[in-house]
């Protein structure tokens, strides 16, 4: 019983480098709530960041609340935006990524943290409404906007952990 085999090999030059982006990462959900992590955390980073150096220069008594949401929320829109441009980046990436323990522990401390710095904003603002003065709205908004970080984030955590499980 014999039979014959043909191997050909051909051998292909390029030159030169081309950007790929993984667009269909956008289209599902993990790549959905990225980027609307990645909105709302600049959005969250640009409220704080503007109206807590106006804040400050009246009232430095007590900035402790709002420097913790701000740092919360600078680490991990950097990391955010780090995952997303790896996954959009690269298609390897984007499936081994998620496949790992990383994502599991990032998104669950994101939630955690978020939460933590949120909770304490937002009740710091309420507490000390009338010292706030024409700033409070905005510190307002910026801690409900970090509550529903938070809400995301957990959602994350919860796919993250579907996708190292294998689920």
């Amino acid at each position: 019983m014999s039979h014959s085999v043909t191997i050909t090999r051909t051998t292909t030059t390029t030159s030169g480098t081309a950007l790929f982006v993984n667009s269909g990462y956008l289209k599902t959900l993990p790549g959905l709530l990225k980027v609307a992590e990645l909105i709302l955390g600049a959005v969250a980073v640009g409220i704080i960041g503007y109206y807590w150096s106006h804040y400050n220069y009246r009232y430095t008594y007590n900035s402790k609340p709002e420097l913790f949401f701000f740092l919360i929320s600078v680490a991990f829109l950097i990391g955010t935006f780090c995952l997303l441009t790896a996954c959009l980046l690269s298609l390897s990436s984007a499936s081994i990524i998620s496949k790992t323990l990383y994502e599991v522990i990032f998104h669950g401390l994101a939630f955690i943290l978020y939460f933590a710095a949120a909770l304490t904003l937002i009740i710091e603002v309420n507490h000390y409404k009338n010292s706030y003065g024409n700033n409070y709205e905005p510190f307002l908004a910026a801690s409900i906007i970090g509550l529903v970080l938070a809400g995301l984030y957990l959602i994350s955590t919860f796919l993250a952990n579907r996708a190292y499980r294998g689920i």
